[in-house]
């Protein structure tokens, strides 16, 4: 049985073939659902095209999410194109790599504006935009981090724009359940995509996530694209406001090191 037979779902945030949006964008055709992309800025055209391609994509746009007249006008292509619209994945988030490499305390005021606008206004904007064509209800969906909630070294500014991404999750879902729109965000663990590669030591993070979780590995795409499944499908139709964890266990852990090295 295909969980998604008919369902129409818009994506924004796939750069190439490692992006968790792609692994998500697998996972929803799987099952069914007609999809349409949107890439951020020129260059990823070329990267992105190929892979709607590769699942018969058809409705590929380019949508610069800090520019309002721009989403207003892909959403009214995207309701010309689909007449309405059922699922929502925001796989967006951006910071100057300056402000990833220093100390948090000294970022500098474009670059909280820009990480805020970019990572966190967006679901917002989109979403606003989005909910006029789930006339039937729908699914929103964001991806977060752990360092939302903890200090994780070199992730800075990000870190206080994923607080704010997973905050605005919750209150999106107060303002849109009475439309049946529910809104919900997961929480990965690292995975090598183009956006982790703007983090100082990622390969480092990888290698000590991996040791220490309760798996004793690391999660990939088409986990979290199974993840993502659920939360659009009608099996979680009770479950909004959420952040889902897919991290191989890690967030559930008070002390980092493996049980294996305290004696």
């Amino acid at each position: 049985m295909k969980l998604l037979e008919g369902k129409k779902a818009l994506i924004f945030g796939i750069a190439n073939k490692n992006s968790i949006a792609w692994g998500i964008a697998q996972a929803l055709h799987e099952h069914g659902a007609q999809l349409a992309f949107s890439y951020g800025f020129e260059q990823l055209e070329k990267r992105v095209r190929p892979l709607a391609e590769q699942l018969g994509v058809e409705f590929v746009e380019e949508c610069n999410i800090e520019d309002d007249a721009q989403i207003e006008s892909t959403f009214q292509k995207v309701g010309d194109h689909f007449g309405s619209l059922d699922i929502l994945v925001h796989a967006i988030a951006h910071a100057k790599r300056e402000d990833l490499d220093g100390r948090f305390v000294d970022t500098s005021r474009d670059g909280f504006r820009l990480a805020m606008d970019v990572s966190v206004y967006s679901l917002v904007s989109l979403t606003r935009a989005a909910a006029p064509l789930m006339t039937n209800g729908g699914s929103v969906l964001c991806l977060t981090y752990y360092g939302a909630e903890k200090v994780i070294p070199h992730y800075n500014v990000m870190g206080v724009a994923k607080a704010a991404l997973e905050a605005s999750t919750r209150y999106l879902a107060a303002d849109l359940g009475p439309q049946n729109i529910r809104v919900n965000a997961i929480s990965a663990g690292p995975i090598k995509t183009l956006s982790a590669s703007g983090i100082a030591g990622f390969r480092k993070m990888l290698r000590y996530t991996e040791e220490r979780a309760p798996l004793r590995r690391n999660v990939d795409q088409i986990e979290v694209g199974q993840t993502a499944l659920w939360l659009c499908s009608d099996l979680s139709s009770g479950v909004t406001g959420e952040i889902i964890y897919v991290d191989a266990g890690y967030h559930i852990l008070g002390m980092h090191e493996p049980p294996e090295k305290w004696e």
